[in-house]
Parts: C-alpha cells; structure tokens; sequence
C-alpha cells in the first residue's frame, strides 16, 4: 500500500497505559467467547468486557514500558494518521456534497489499556469506537495480533479495520446509531442473523469499502494483493469464523457483526460501486 509521504491527521491522541497491564490475558478467542456469553445471556457485551478490563487494571501490575507522547512516532503512528487523514478528505468531501460538514473523530493510539467515555478497555478487546466522546481507540499491537491468531494483516488491513470504525462515527454522526439504540430500547431484535446490531456492523464495513474505493480511485494506493488482504480479513473477523475459533460452534441467535461472507459481501459493495445509498443495510432483505 503507498502510503508514506501523504498527509497526516492532526486529529490524533498518544493515550497512556503500559504493556505490562495486570496478571489477567485474555486472547481474540476469549473475547469471541465473551461476546457469544454475554448475547445469551442478554447481557450488554461491551458491559461485559469493561468488566474484564476494570480486572485487567485492578490486578497486581507487572513490568511494562509506558506510552509516552513525546516519543518520535514509529511507523505505525504514521500510518494510523494517514489512514485516518484520507478518511477526512473522503468523508469530509462526501458530506459536502449533501451540504451538510463532517465533525471529523478524534483517533486515540493507547498501550495496553486505556479509559474511555464508553468505561475502560485494553488491547485484548481490539479497535473500538466510543460515541460518548467520538473517539476511535486503537493499540496498533491488535495489527500483529490480529496476523498471528486470526490471519488477517497487512497494511491495507489495518486501513480497513480503522475504516470501519470510522464508519461507525458516521453512523453516529448521521443519527444511524441512535435510531439502533432506541429501537433496542424498544424491544426490537437487536442481536442476531439479521438483527440490528449485525446490519449496522455491515454498514460499517460497507463504509470501509466506499473509503477504499475513494481512496484508490484519487490516490492509487493500492498494490497487487491489498483488495485480498481486506477480504481475508473481513472473513477472519466473521461471527462464525470467531465462534468456530473459540468454541467449535456457530450460534446464529447471537451474531453481533455477520458472518464471514457477508462482511466480505458489503466491503466489497462499497468497494465495487463507490455509491453511498449502496450502503443501507437496515432496509436489505438479504445481508
């Protein structure tokens, strides 16, 4: 991916924390695990998760090395700056057009753990968006993480992954998350296959794509194998692929993102078609 040398976002945060964090680990297997539990059980699964967090940073702490934001910037602070940085000038040129301007997020690059407005989080529970503070929280170690257990990596990956989290800032943005939330707060059917948790997760990957799209056609980042790299990735992180992973199983009832195939599907669409409307999984009959 062609990256280096384009504008950075200014809109970025060094948050703390430390590599060393509590004596509690927790791998992608068993936040899937959690996550499968807590729509069971009906439980809120990020509630669930913070819980693990607050253990995480409650537990006895061991030698770690401290984020500090006076620290040149590695490779990948840069490359999180510039992804986030062509997300503005997409999003920023597609609001435009319907007259309306982009608030831009704020990208927050934490290590280890982190505090949020949404509770407390660390590294194990992956990129986040928090709408209470429309902040995108990323421990770039998720990337090499995400390679060695999931198989999904390379640059273009990351881009993907930190696309989709935008994606869910546009959906605040645009008052698609509050509609979710008040409907689940009205008994509709919120979790799974077909539920408005996955359609919105979809959406977000269908934002993804339309970034990439944007992002290709004016810049021509892309190299030979990126597309493949997002798709392998897409179906790394299906809620079938992650249940088959952690307990041998595939639950339907309690999908939260989609599977493997469909999260492949939309980014594609966005990808493919480069139109906005493309992109409105609520009123889909088939995900």
């Amino acid at each position: 991916m062609k990256w280096r040398g384009q504008r950075e976002s200014s809109n970025v945060e060094i948050g703390g924390g430390s590599r060393g964090g509590g004596g509690l680990k927790m791998g992608l297997g068993g936040i899937a695990l959690i996550v499968v539990l807590g729509l069971i059980l009906g439980k809120n699964p990020m509630e669930m998760l913070g819980l693990v967090a607050q253990m995480q940073q409650n537990a006895p702490p061991t030698a770690g090395t401290p984020a500090d934001p006076s620290a040149p910037p590695g490779e990948e602070q840069q490359f999180s700056k510039v992804i986030l940085a062509s997300t503005e000038d997409v999003w920023g040129r597609l609001f435009a057009a319907g007259n309306q301007p982009y608030p831009p997020p704020t990208l927050v690059l934490f290590s280890g753990a982190v505090q949020s407005a949404c509770g407390g989080a660390t590294s194990a529970a992956g990129p986040f968006y928090c709408p209470g503070d429309r902040k995108v929280y990323l421990d770039t170690q998720f990337f090499d993480e995400m390679a060695a257990k999931l198989g999904g990596g390379g640059d273009f990956a990351q881009a993907y992954v930190i696309a989709h989290e935008v994606g869910h800032h546009v959906q605040t943005v645009t008052g698609t998350s509050d509609r979710v939330n008040a409907a689940r707060a009205e008994g509709g059917n919120v979790t799974g296959d077909g539920g408005l948790l996955v359609r919105q997760e979809l959406q977000a990957d269908c934002y993804a794509g339309l970034w990439a799209h944007y992002a290709q056609r004016e810049k021509q980042w892309m190299e030979p194998g990126d597309l493949e790299e997002a798709i392998r990735t897409a179906q790394a992180i299906g809620d079938d692929t992650l249940q088959r992973r952690s307990r041998g199983t595939v639950v339907p009832d309690a999908f939260s993102h989609g599977t493997a195939e469909q999260r492949m599907r939309w980014f594609r669409r966005g990808f493919d078609t480069g139109e906005l409307d493309r992109c409105d999984t609520f009123n889909a009959d088939d995900l």
